[in-house]
C-alpha cells in the first residue's frame, strides 16, 4: 500500500503537509459530525415538544370530560326532589365508567346539614336506607363530634367499595375552606388533599367538587348562594389510572412524567418548594425513587394546566435516544467521516494545484500574448482593410470624375461637331433635296438621342451638379427621383448652402442616390420627405418614407450590401449612422457626419502588425 505522503506533489510531499491535511480532515470531520448531530436532535427535540404538547391536549381533555360528568351528576340532583338511591346507581352504571373514564373510582353527593338538625337528618337517612337503599349501611355522620355544621356523603356509586364513607362529613378535616369557596362562587373547586381511601403508597386519589342550590335560587349573590346551598356533587378519580393510557399510548419508550400540584392553601401558585407529588411514572415498587433533573443526555418538558381552582405542573422526560433511530445514531459519524474523507481528498487537490500554479501562471501568459497578438492582427488586418476600402473608394470616385470628364469634353464636343455638320447639311437641302433633307434630318435625331445618353452615363458616374456645391447636387437628385419614379418627394433646407469637402459632399449624395434608389425598387412609398440641416458643427441628412419597411430580417440578408455601403461610408467619415424601420410603418434613415469631415485617404499610411502589437501592449 502506498503510504499517503506519496500522493501530494513533491513540492508538498512532506510531514508538515501531512500534518496540515490531518488537522483539516479532523477539523472538517467533527464540524459535519456536530452540524448533523445538532440537526438531528433538534429534529427529536421538535418531535418531544409536539409530544408534550399532545399529552397536555390529552390530559386536559379527560379532565375536562370529568367535569362534565360531574356537571352531569349535578344537574341531575338540581332537577330532581326526591332522586332515589336506585335512580343514582342506574345513572351511574349508565355512564360505564370502567370503559369510557376508567380514572374515575366513586361519583358522590354531600349533603350540607345544620348542626342542630343533626339528630334529626341521622333517623330520617336510617329510614330511606331501611326501606329502598339496597347495599347502604346504617347512615352515621362520621367522625364523630359537634361540629357547626356537615357535609355528609348521603349518595355514594358504587356503594360497594366505598360503604364505609357513607355518611362521612367530607368538611371536617381541611376541606371546608375549599367547599365553602365553591358555595360562595358556584364554580367547580378542588382541595387538592388526596383521599385516603382511593391513595396509597404508589397512587394519590383526588376530588372534584360542584356546589348544589335550590331550584328557586333568587341571585347570584354570596348571600343567597349561603342561603340556598343544598350541598355538593363529587367525583373521586385515581391520578394514576388518568395519566397512565396516555402514557402507554406515546411513541417512545420509557417516558417519565411527574404530576406536581404547585397551588398553596390559599389558591395561589406555590413556590417555595413545598408542592405535592401527584404522580411519577418511574416510582414501582421495590424502585427507589429519583429526583427529575435535567441531564445532557435527556430531554425535559414542562407544562403547566388547570384542575379546578388549582394549578397542576406536568413534567415529561425521556432520554433523547428513545426519540432518534438507528439511523439517526449512526447518521453524525458517517457524516464525519464523508466530511474527514472528502475534505482530505481537497487537500491534495489543492496541494496539487498549488504545486502547478507556476505552470499555469506561465501557460496564462503565454495563451494571453497569444490572444493579444491575433488581437492585434485582427485589429491590424480591419484597419488596413477599413483604409483600403477608403482608398479604393476615392479612386473609384476619382476615376468616375475622369471618365464623366473625359466623356464630356472628347465624346461630347465630337457629338456637338457632329451635330452642327449634320444641322448645317439640313438647312442646305431643305429646299432642292427633299430625300437627303429627310436623311439628314433623321441623323440629327440620332445625334441628339446619342447626346441625351452621353450626359445621362455622365450624371451616372458623377453628376456634374456635384461642382455646384451639396444643396444644388441634392435638389438636382430630387428632382431626378421625382421624374424617374413620379413619387412625391419633400426637401426640407433651412440653411443657406453648406460648404464641404467634395469628397464628403459625394459621400452624401451617394448615400441619398442609395436610398432613393431603395425607396423606388422596395419601399412601395408615396411620399418621401429628405431633410439636409446643419448643427453643432455636423450635418444630418435624414431620408423617411411612409412605405412597407423593412421585414425582420431584412437588413441581415447577405444580399444587402446597399446598408453595409452606407454604414462603410460613415465609418470613413467617422460619422453615424442609424436605421429606423416598422413594417407597414415606413422607414428613416438618419445620418450625421462633421462639416470638416474628409475621407481623403491620400496623406493615411497603412498601419504595419507589429506597430498594432505594440499599441495593444
Amino acid at each position: 500500500m502506498r503510504p499517503l505522503l506519496s500522493y501530494l506533489p513533491r513540492s508538498f510531499g512532506s510531514e508538515r503537509a501531512l500534518a496540515g491535511g490531518l488537522l483539516l480532515s479532523t477539523v472538517v470531520g467533527t464540524m459535519f459530525y456536530s452540524m448533523t448531530a445538532g440537526r438531528i436532535e433538534g429534529d427529536a427535540q421538535q418531535r418531544f415538544a409536539n409530544m408534550s404538547r399532545g399529552v397536555k391536549a390529552t390530559l386536559d381533555a379527560r379532565i375536562k370530560s370529568y367535569a362534565d360528568v360531574l356537571r352531569g351528576s349535578a344537574s341531575l340532583f338540581a332537577t330532581s326532589d326526591g332522586l332515589t338511591r336506585e335512580q343514582f346507581h342506574r345513572y351511574v352504571e349508565g355512564l360505564q365508567l370502567e370503559r369510557e373514564f376508567p380514572g374515575i373510582e366513586t361519583i358522590n353527593f354531600a349533603r350540607y346539614i345544620d348542626g342542630a338538625e343533626r339528630e334529626r337528618f341521622e333517623a330520617q337517612m336510617n329510614r330511606e336506607v331501611a326501606n329502598s337503599a339496597a347495599g347502604y349501611p346504617r347512615f352515621d355522620i362520621t367522625p364523630s363530634g359537634r361540629r357547626p355544621y356537615y357535609t355528609a356523603l348521603t349518595y355514594i356509586e358504587p356503594i360497594s367499595a366505598a360503604s364505609r364513607r357513607f355518611g362521612w362529613d367530607i368538611s371536617a378535616r381541611g376541606n371546608a375552606q375549599a367547599l365553602e369557596l365553591a358555595r360562595d362562587t358556584g364554580e367547580l373547586s378542588a382541595s387538592g388533599i388526596p383521599i385516603a381511601p382511593l391513595s396509597g403508597p404508589f397512587k394519590v386519589g383526588l376530588a372534584l367538587r360542584l356546589p348544589i342550590y335550590r331550584r328557586d335560587l333568587p341571585d347570584n349573590s354570596v348571600a343567597s348562594r349561603r342561603a340556598y346551598y343544598l350541598g355538593s356533587v363529587g367525583i373521586g378519580f385515581s391520578v394514576k389510572k388518568l395519566v397512565v393510557g396516555i402514557i402507554e399510548q406515546l411513541p417512545a419508550r420509557d417516558v417519565r412524567m411527574v404530576i406536581t400540584d404547585i397551588t398553596n392553601d390559599r389558591g395561589s401558585r406555590n413556590d417555595d418548594g413545598k408542592q405535592r407529588q401527584l404522580f411519577d411514572s418511574a416510582v414501582r415498587p421495590g424502585v427507589p425513587q429519583t429526583p427529575l433533573v435535567a441531564r445532557s443526555d435527556t430531554f425535559i418538558e414542562t407544562l403547566e394546566m388547570n384542575f379546578g381552582k388549582r394549578r397542576w405542573q406536568a413534567q415529561i422526560s425521556v432520554e433523547k435516544r428513545r426519540l432518534m433511530s438507528n439511523f439517526d445514531l449512526w447518521l453524525p459519524w458517517v457524516a464525519m467521516l464523508l466530511g474527514a474523507c472528502s475534505s482530505g481528498l481537497l487537500y491534495v487537490v489543492f496541494c496539487t494545484f498549488s504545486s502547478s500554479r507556476r505552470h499555469a501562471i506561465a501557460l496564462a501568459q503565454n495563451m494571453t500574448k497569444e490572444l493579444r497578438a491575433s488581437e492585434a492582427k485582427l485589429q491590424w488586418s480591419n484597419e488596413n482593410l477599413r483604409r483600403l476600402a477608403a482608398h479604393a473608394n476615392n479612386i473609384r470616385e476619382d476615376e468616375r470624375k475622369r471618365i464623366a470628364r473625359e466623356i464630356h469634353d472628347d465624346l461630347g464636343q465630337n457629338l456637338l461637331a457632329l451635330r452642327i455638320e449634320a444641322d448645317m447639311l439640313s438647312v442646305r437641302t431643305s429646299g432642292r433635296q427633299p430625300r437627303l433633307h429627310a436623311r439628314a434630318q433623321m441623323t440629327l435625331h440620332q445625334i441628339d438621342a446619342t447626346i441625351r445618353s452621353v450626359r445621362q452615363i455622365i450624371n451616372d458616374l458623377r453628376p456634374t451638379v456635384l461642382d455646384l456645391g451639396l444643396n444644388a447636387a441634392v435638389d438636382w437628385q430630387i428632382n431626378e427621383f421625382r421624374r424617374r419614379a413620379g413619387i412625391e418627394c419633400q426637401l426640407i433646407e433651412p440653411h443657406g448652402e453648406i460648404k464641404v469637402s467634395d469628397q464628403c459632399a459625394t459621400a452624401l449624395f451617394r448615400i441619398l442616390q442609395e436610398s432613393l434608389s431603395n425607396i423606388s425598387r422596395h419601399a412601395r412609398a408615396t411620399r418621401v420627405k429628405v431633410e439636409l440641416r446643419v448643427d453643432g458643427g455636423w450635418i444630418s441628412m435624414t431620408v423617411s418614407d411612409n412605405g412597407v419597411g423593412l421585414q425582420q430580417g431584412a437588413r441581415g440578408k447577405q444580399s444587402s450590401f446597399g446598408l453595409v455601403g452606407i454604414e462603410e461610408r460613415m465609418n470613413i467619415l467617422n460619422g453615424v449612422f442609424r436605421l429606423v424601420s416598422t413594417p407597414g410603418g415606413g422607414t428613416t434613415v438618419h445620418i450625421s457626419v462633421p462639416v470638416n469631415a474628409d475621407s481623403d485617404v491620400a496623406g493615411l499610411h497603412f498601419v504595419d502588425e507589429e506597430t498594432a502589437q505594440l499599441a495593444l501592449v
